[in-house]
């Protein structure tokens, strides 16, 4: 018989724990305490962020992964993201518009293309029509679409995954009619020519799965948000804005502690009564959000192993994790100007093919696909006078490293970097080699020490049709399978990347705070 943790044992309680500070445990954290819940944000790294953070390198501050941030947008077109930071949580924190979409080049002699595509969903479209006639139509169905998917996917989330089927029926049979399929066969279906999809489907190393297998209803929305609303990021790198939620917490009387490890989540039929500590501490509670994937939680986590219900063991077995990042950090001792670094987000790819890409993804050699980052040329004065930062990304599927032998990984590492630079300088006619006074070089193996992840996966479960984010909206109150656990982050209900992280997390301190207002613990 299991042991049952009684009152007395506990160190202290809690309204609700939050467990790990990255992106979507800090929007949860904020979300629960501005509302008055008695919040711990338990974190084991000793600085919030996870993924989302910056290091220093002689004269350099690198930011660790961002990109651009989605559904940011302007103050005349907030999206989601303006709306939780300025409108809901006031947060202490400036974002920088990003020049262009991205600069597109694919190296394959047998289509070679360079283009550099604008923001703005009517300059996008004429851009588009430009570089391949007769285009227009369909990209502006496409477009279209996505418009409806961003109405269809508010009013699911507003009933909280429990949408009226008439209503969907009637006004969003767009997005009902195109859900569940590939991105690959809706743009089969709307008709739009190859050479553009080339250019459109640029932004799907951001996803990381090929357009036969992407589901069509992400990847829509998200290159709708990017394009209608442009592209953002941190003036002074991501540890701006998560040290700013810290403080947020702080303001709204939570509590967070760094250097602390969750060893436990205590479960006792079926609910959960507390969590306890790598240092030792049992802390009650009867609600949890985790930012710790449920691939983690479910294997590990749940204490005892008996109230893991079978379920939820086949759920996570069924997903498939997704891609992890290889990154080469550069501080370089000449201008972006200088070097001829004209454009801030440059997508490098062999070929079009992303069937190809992604499969060469699986192999441990130079990637066929970066993405890459100036990051002066949104941010002219984010390193010394007469310098740039350069950040080069790639990929690889996850176990690709797991058998590199100790004695080999600085060798390897160094000679995948050297040949994504010497790619790039190819593509792009620029010297970058002579110029490196600075040089960090990140594997999967090195986002798995930082952060914990397995295999260093970012990119969370791979979001396929059946498991993307639409899918998981609408299941989201059948899969809670045990009562007070909640998900949020890259693994949550909304797939990975840092605005759906941010939603999930607000998403996830809303459901806890619905739970704690029935309990009568929140008025």
């Amino acid at each position: 018989m299991t042991e049952q943790i009684t009152q007395e044992k506990y160190d202290a309680a809690y309204d609700a724990v939050i467990i790990g500070a990255g992106n979507g445990g800090l929007v949860a954290a904020t979300q629960l305490a501005m509302k008055g819940a008695k919040v711990l944000l338990l974190e084991q790294h000793n600085l919030p962020g996870g993924f989302a953070s910056s290091f220093v390198r002689g004269r350099f501050e690198f930011e660790t992964s961002l990109h651009e941030l989605c559904d940011f947008g302007p103050p005349d077109d907030k999206g989601g993201i303006r709306v939780l930071f300025e409108d809901k949580f006031n947060l202490d924190a400036e974002f920088i518009r990003v020049p262009e979409a991205y600069r597109l080049i694919l190296t394959d002699p047998k289509e070679k293309l360079d283009v550099t595509m604008p923001f703005g969903i009517n300059e996008f479209i004429e851009a588009l029509e430009k570089e391949v006639p007769g285009s227009k139509e369909s990209v502006e169905k496409f477009f279209k679409l996505g418009e409806d998917i961003l109405r269809a996917t508010t009013y699911i989330g507003q009933t909280k995954g429990n949408p009226d089927q008439k209503v969907l029926l009637q006004e969003h049979s767009n997005f009902l009619k195109t859900s569940a399929y590939s991105l690959k066969e809706v743009q089969d279906a709307l008709g739009i020519p190859e050479q553009a999809r080339k250019i459109l489907n640029a932004y799907w190393v951001y996803l990381g799965l090929p357009e036969s297998r992407m589901n069509s209803t992400i990847y829509t929305i998200m290159t709708y948000l990017y394009i209608r609303r442009g592209a953002y990021i941190p003036k002074y790198r991501s540890n701006e804005f998560t040290t700013a939620l810290d403080a947020k917490i702080r303001e709204f009387g939570g509590k967070i502690e760094y250097n602390t490890r969750v060893d436990k989540i205590l479960v006792e039929d079926g609910r959960v009564v507390g969590v306890e500590t790598s240092n030792g501490d049992k802390i009650k509670t009867n609600h949890v959000v985790s930012n710790a994937s449920p691939t983690l939680v479910y294997n590990k986590l749940i204490y005892p192993k008996s109230e893991v219900p079978e379920i939820a063991l086949k759920e996570i077995n069924a997903r498939r994790h997704a891609i992890s990042t290889f990154v080469v950090y550069m501080g370089l001792d000449a201008s972006a100007e200088e070097l001829g670094l004209t454009e801030y987000s440059y997508f490098i790819n062999e070929t079009s093919d992303t069937d190809v890409l992604y499969e060469s993804l699986g192999k441990l050699e130079i990637p066929k696909v970066q993405a890459t980052i100036c990051l002066n040329a949104a941010i002219p004065d984010c390193s010394p006078p007469g310098t740039s930062i350069l950040s080069i990304t790639s990929a690889f599927l996850p176990g690709v490293w797991d058998n590199v032998k100790p004695e080999e990984y600085f060798k390897l590492k160094n000679k995948i970097a050297e040949g994504l630079i010497r790619n790039f300088e190819k593509a792009t006619g620029t010297n970058i080699m002579d110029h490196i006074e600075e040089i960090e070089i990140a594997t999967p193996q090195t986002f798995a020490r930082y952060t914990g992840t397995y295999n260093g996966v970012v990119y969370g479960y791979e979001p396929d049709s059946w498991d993307s984010f639409i899918a998981r909206l609408m299941n989201m109150n059948d899969e809670k399978h045990i009562q007070g656990l909640e998900f949020c982050g890259g693994f949550g209900k909304r797939c990975h990347g840092y605005s759906s992280a941010m939603k999930d997390g607000e998403t996830a301190g809303l459901l806890t705070l619905q739970e704690l207002i029935k309990e009568g613990v929140i008025k």
